[in-house]
């Protein structure tokens, strides 16, 4: 039987790693919010209890837990088991493109490949120096219009969700992140509050979850909205909206991006003459296409 943090002595942060990262595997939770491993995610949750934002400071490993640090480590890591929340929504923090972020049930974790497209500032598909207009459609807690907004300083960012919920979320991190001047939040069901504007660059980690899919999925994304993952029958109605609407909002060699995780092949298959470009990405990732504006009016066509 395991002794309580209470009566155990004084162990390091490597071995309160160690410990963590079997339980967390034993129990055969799911790593996919913002973590892809056990070690990763008992360190979220041990950075949380010691007050940090990284691990870079070489003597931490070594650094002995005081019994208040075992007792609030042991807590956040049976909450972890016991309801299957992703860890990132028990700390309330995480990274996206190298920015914190604040997360909760509000929307989805932050955890799309689009971060290190926006990192490179969409080049060399597009010439960042002349973006001036930015349309993230879908936003959530706002992570990829922030972004977006970081690493395009000269650009103007429109972020639209129909949850209003999500919205209010993404106005605290806009706040936090010093971008209210340049991010604007709109209520809007895709492009309906977007009558007349258009946009450079219009990205998007909408909805693609079909029914199916859905009642399989694991338990962590049960604590995320539905309204952020399920997307119809097959998980194509967003991208369905997006394919049909985007180019009359975007300029003259302007581009499209979405992510359609594992409905890619679907997409292919449906959409056989688009000549999408799949994107790959140096730290894995994919289901991301690219298309311009003039590709996407001869689909429309």
């Amino acid at each position: 039987m395991r002794r309580s943090a209470a009566t155990q002595p004084a162990i390091t942060v490597a071995v309160a790693l160690r410990r963590a990262a079997r339980r967390l595997e034993r129990a055969g939770v799911w790593f996919g919010h913002g973590t892809d491993n056990a070690v990763d995610d008992a360190a979220v949750l041990l950075w949380h209890v010691l007050g940090l934002a990284d691990a870079s400071d070489p003597c931490l490993l070594a650094r002995r837990l005081t019994r208040r640090q075992q007792l609030a480590f042991e807590a956040l890591l049976e909450r972890r088991l016991s309801t299957r929340e992703p860890a990132v929504y028990i700390t309330g923090r995480t990274w996206f493109a190298g920015l914190p972020m604040r997360t909760d049930a509000r929307a989805l974790v932050p955890r799309s490949p689009l971060a290190e497209l926006i990192e490179r500032r969409f080049e060399p598909w597009i010439d960042a120096s002349r973006v001036r207009r930015v349309l993230d459609v879908g936003t959530g807690g706002g992570c990829i219009a922030l972004a977006c907004a970081h690493y395009l300083p000269a650009a103007r960012v429109d972020a639209v969700d129909i949850s209003a919920a999500a919205l209010a979320l993404a106005r605290e991190n806009r706040t936090a992140l010093g971008l209210s001047r340049r991010v604007r939040l709109v209520k809007s069901d895709h492009f309906a509050a977007l009558q007349g504007r258009s946009y450079d660059i219009i990205v998007s980690n909408p909805p693609y979850v079909g029914r199916r899919e859905m009642r399989s999925l694991p338990d962590e994304y049960g604590h995320e909205p539905r309204i952020a993952l399920a997307s119809g029958d097959d998980g194509l109605d967003s991208v369905k909206v997006l394919l049909a609407q985007a180019a009359r909002h975007l300029n003259p060699g302007g581009l499209l991006i979405v992510e359609v995780g594992n409905t890619e092949t679907l997409v292919r298959r449906r959409y056989p003459r688009v000549p999408f470009l799949w994107l790959e990405f140096e730290r894995g990732g994919g289901g991301v296409f690219c298309l311009t504006r003039e590709q996407l009016q001869r689909h429309v066509r």
